[in-house]
This record gives structure tokens, sequence and C-alpha cells, in this order.
């Protein structure tokens, strides 16, 4: 099955990726049609895993993500046509010289042909990847959750009605409808078809893949993110930022999972955090100094300080200054998104040239890492690695370059 899947892939990216730019922003408004066409069926679908989730005991968090209503979907199908209304990167020459012996050579910007996305039960990222998959000229296979399987089915099937109307391929999107581990396997290993594997989803899921793979994989998405509060921190302002970054939407990988706080401030901001977060609904844990201002915190142990919670729970350390704030966030960080709040132009600068992350703050949520609040129509995922994109990844990050050399007759 995988195979012949590869096969259909294969030929539709060679046909996509000559596609010219008004052939593919028509299918992607054909698909954004569909899916409002297909609300209803979808909606129906979504209800199915959603009392499945509900039976397994599935967290409120969770619950969120794997959860589509016709708001929801009205928003993917936006998704699509802010895709439409973005620059078409395939194409584009970036760089271009001239060598002493008169050859022009160029980079220019191509599709990367077929790409392989496994993510969890989110169904609203079928759309958005098979949209920005599209409009980047590259063909995908797309295995979703078995959590979501009904959702992904009713929505990938409006999607390939959409494309279908267009006039291209409709192996452009497909979407793998077993949902076993041997068959993501299969996939992982699918090195004659697929170009680049992209998982998007928890820890485990990552190292999965990473593990089994033998397709070049980009890793996206865990986020144990911190937001350090420093000594001249205005306290509205970090009251703001820390409840947004854990309260809006806790289920999320740019959600804040760890809170760090100046020693110089604890007495004062910890009981004021604390009070705002439980409040909220928030768990809050911490350290032993946490403890020592708000007697009934929790104190965590070493491990809990790496781990990404997922849900209405925050961790908060008391530390010494900001260096220490930056060598726990460094230890302790996967890699996605860190903030500092602070008046100090010093610490801020500090805080943004020594922490290693995909994203870093000054005075911000780390809400913020999304392509579509970059500007980017959305994203395929947020890439923690270095090698071959980092951060958001939209349409230019899901493109590769190829040289283009022109001579008039030149040997060597």
């Amino acid at each position: 099955m995988l195979i012949s899947m590869g096969k259909k892939a294969k030929e539709a990216a060679y046909e996509l990726g000559i596609a010219s730019t008004a052939q593919k922003d028509q299918a992607l408004t054909f698909m954004a049609e569909e899916l409002i066409n297909a609300k209803e069926e979808i909606i129906k679908a979504n209800e199915i895993d959603r009392q499945n989730a509900i039976e397994k005991g599935i967290s409120d968090a969770l619950l969120d993500r794997l959860s589509l209503d016709e708001g929801r979907i009205e928003a993917m199908a936006n998704a699509l046509l802010d895709i439409v209304k973005l620059k078409d990167p395939v194409g584009e020459v970036v760089n271009m010289w001239q060598i002493p012996n008169g050859l022009q050579i160029g980079q220019k910007r191509v599709p990367m042909g077929v790409l392989g996305i496994i993510y969890e039960s989110r169904p609203n990222v079928t759309s958005d990847a098979a949209g920005l998959c599209l409009k980047s000229g590259n063909a995908v296979i797309l295995k979703g959750a078995s959590d979501a399987i009904n959702s992904n089915k009713a929505v990938a099937k409006a999607l390939v009605k959409g494309i279908k109307r267009s006039g291209l391929p409709e192996a452009c999107v497909q979407l793998v409808e077993d949902t076993s581990r041997e068959t993501a396997t299969q996939m992982m290993r699918l090195n004659d078809y697929i170009d680049v594997l992209i998982p998007r989803g928890g820890a485990g899921l990552i190292k999965a893949v990473v593990q089994n793979a033998t397709v070049p994989v980009i890793e996206t998405g865990t986020g144990n993110c911190h937001i350090y509060v420093d000594e001249s921190a205005d306290f509205e302002m970090a009251k703001a930022i820390v409840l947004n970054a854990k309260v809006q939407r806790p289920g999320v990988c740019n959600a804040a999972e760890k809170l760090l706080v100046h020693e110089a401030i604890a007495d004062k901001f910890v009981p004021m955090i604390v009070k705002e977060l439980r409040d909220k609904g928030v768990e809050v844990r911490g350290c032993e100094k946490t403890q020592a201002i708000v007697n009934d915190v929790k104190v965590i142990d070493e491990l809990e300080w790496g781990v990404e919670y997922l849900d209405l729970i925050i961790a908060v350390k008391v530390v010494k200054d900001v260096d220490e704030a930056i060598k726990h966030i460094n230890k302790y960080n996967t890699g996605h998104s860190e903030s500092i709040v602070t008046e100090s132009y010093r610490n801020s600068q500090k805080f943004l040239q020594r922490v290693d992350a995909a994203a870093v703050y000054v005075n911000a949520s780390t809400r913020f890492t999304d392509g579509g609040e970059f500007g980017f129509g959305g994203e395929i995922g947020i890439s923690t690695q270095k090698l071959h994109a980092r951060g958001p990844m939209g349409l230019k990050e899901l493109t590769t370059t190829k040289y283009i050399i022109f001579g008039d007759g030149q040997i060597r």
C-alpha cells in the first residue's frame, strides 16, 4: 500500500513542481471551499473521535487539540486562503554571481519533492500541511494518529476533492488510513519515495521517528518552554505574559511549562503569580525555594525540569540571576521557545545571545512561536533542530535550492 502511495506521490510531485502559481492558488481556493462544504460531515466524524477519546480518559488539554467545530473548520479554510496570498517561493533565484571564466552561477528555489508527515491528534494539521506542501510544490503523504482518524479522513476527502477540481493530481495529498505502528515504521523507511519526514507531536513520537527512520528527518514540536522573570521586570507585564503562555492553550508546544524567578523579587512575585495561576486552574509545582515561599507547592525532582506537561501544570524555580536562568534553560529546554521579562537592556541582550533555542523572546509570550503569527500563513511544524530549518517552517523552509549555471561554451 505505502509503496503504491509513494509511486503516486513521486509522479504527482513532478507535475506539482512545474505547476504555475495560479494553478496552485486555484487548488488552494477550491480546497478551502470544499472544507466549508463538508463542515457537517467533518464535525460528525470529529464527534466520533472525541467520544472515543473521552472514553479513554484523555485530558481536557489534549481533547481541545483534537476537537473541531464550525469556527475551527472555517479557520482551517481561511488558513488555506491565507496561503494563496503568500509569495510562491518556487523558482526564486536567491543568488547569482559570475566567476572569472565567465560562467554565471545562481541558486534557485525548488520543491523538496515528497514530504512525509507523521502527526498526533490534531486534525487541523491535515489541512495546514496539505496547503503548505501544495503551495511549495511538494506532494505529501500524511499519517495522523488513530485518535483522529475519522476526522482526518473527512478533512482529507474534502481537500482531495478541491485538488481534483483544479486539475492537479489527486495524489498531491494522500492520507495513510492504516494507523498501525507497523505501517508507521514502514513509512519511516520509504527512502525511495519520501524525501523528507517531519514528525509533529510529543516527545515519544519524535523519538520513535528519529530512532527508526532511514528517511531524513526534521524534528519538530517538543516544547519545554521557559519564562524567566528578571529582577527588574514589570510585575503586571510578567503576570500577563505568564498567564497567557500557560493558560491560553496549555496543550500546545509553545505553551510555557516552567517559570524562573529572580531571587530578589521572589518573595513578592511568586505568591502573586501562584495565586493567579491557581485561579485559572493551574497546578503549581516547584523547587524547594518556591515551597519555602508558598508552603503547599509540591517540590519536583531533577528529572521533571525536563518534562513537557502539555497540561495545566507549571513548575517554578527561584534562581540567583540571569546567568543561572540561562544555564538552567540551556540544560533542560528542548530548543523551542524561551522568554525573558525584564527592563534591563543588558540582561535582555545577554538572554538573546546565550539562550540556545529556535525562538527567544524579550517581554512577550512564547505563544507567538507559530507560522501564522510570524506571517508565514501557517506552518508545517516548529523545527527544534538546526538542519535544514529552525523555528516555524513556512513555505520557504519547505523548499531546497539547486544551482543553475549559464555558460557560452566554457570547458574545464
